[in-house]
This record gives C-alpha cells, sequence and structure tokens, in this order.
C-alpha cells in the first residue's frame, strides 16, 4: 500500500511541476527526477519503460492531433505539444501498474475514471498552464470526456500486453 501511495504523490507532484512547467521551464526537472525514480524503485524496469514509452507516444500523437483540430490551444503557433504536455502522459504511464491498477477491471471503472479524471484534469491543467479551449470550455470537456471514457481503458490494455509479455 506505501508504494501505491508514493506512485500516487510522485504522480501528483510530477502533475503540478508539468503545467507550472508552461510559465517556468526549470521545472521539468521535477518530473523528470519523478520518471527516475520510478525507474529505479520497479522491478520490472524494462516492461515498465516500454509501457511509459508508448503511454506517452500515445498521448502526444492524441493531444498532437487535438491540437491541430484546434481543441486545445497552447498559445504557440508550434505544431507540436509542449514538453510539459508529453511528460504528462509519460507520468500517467507510470500510474498504470500501480497507483491506477484499481481502475482497470472492469472497464467501465477506467471509462468512468478517464471521463470524468481525464476531462477535468485538461480543465485544471489548462487554466494553470494557460491552455485555452478555442470552441468554448463545455464542448471541450464534453469531447474530452468521451475521449478519455476510451482513452483509459486503452492505456490499461497496454499495461496488460505489457505485463503478460515483458519482452515485447
Amino acid at each position: 500500500m506505501n508504494k501505491l501511495l508514493v506512485n500516487a504523490v510522485l504522480f501528483q507532484a510530477g502533475w503540478f511541476a508539468c503545467v507550472f512547467a508552461a510559465s517556468q521551464s526549470w521545472l521539468l526537472a521535477v518530473p523528470l527526477l519523478v520518471l527516475l525514480v520510478h525507474f529505479l524503485w520497479t522491478c520490472s524496469w524494462r516492461a515498465e519503460g516500454r509501457l511509459v514509452a508508448s503511454v506517452m507516444l500515445f498521448g502526444c500523437v492524441l493531444d498532437t492531433f487535438l491540437l491541430n483540430l484546434g481543441v486545445l490551444d497552447f498559445g504557440s503557433d508550434s505544431p507540436l505539444l509542449p514538453a510539459w504536455m508529453a511528460l504528462l502522459w509519460a507520468l500517467l504511464g507510470t500510474t498504470l501498474n500501480h497507483s491506477l491498477r484499481w481502475s482497470a477491471t472492469p472497464w467501465w471503472r477506467a471509462s468512468l475514471l478517464g471521463a470524468l479524471g481525464g476531462s477535468l484534469s485538461y480543465l485544471g491543467g489548462g487554466k494553470l498552464a494557460g491552455v485555452s479551449f478555442p470552441h468554448g470550455e463545455t464542448a471541450t470537456l464534453i469531447l474530452l470526456a468521451l475521449i478519455w471514457a476510451g482513452v483509459l481503458p486503452l492505456l490499461h490494455g497496454f499495461a496488460r500486453l505489457y505485463r503478460q509479455d515483458p519482452s515485447r
């Protein structure tokens, strides 16, 4: 139980550091340190590393798609996500086999948590980091809730895949 709590606390510390790094980039050192601690702490670092990398890649593709559709606006002309947003996805990957594992089954638990937690995370993080929602807050949050109702169960599928066959 203590490891689950540590995982959750490290994730939250990294989450806040990432969001505040939108205006103070030196804070990106915190999520990098959280990732380092996580990999030093985990026994199956190879499988865990592949999971974290897969989640980060998936998330970057998804959010880059939303950025280029005009759903999210990070306040720059770049068609790519800011580094702090990519690191948020990596941090999420560290929780799937640990503090968020409880939400993996039944699938609707992950779906409900994704719809609520995912959309609210964008709302809170967006307000702190200066991210805007060009299509309006309500419409964007509904869209994000629908997306995240599928995203979190899918990410748990990644976690299951790497737990079953860590050689991948």
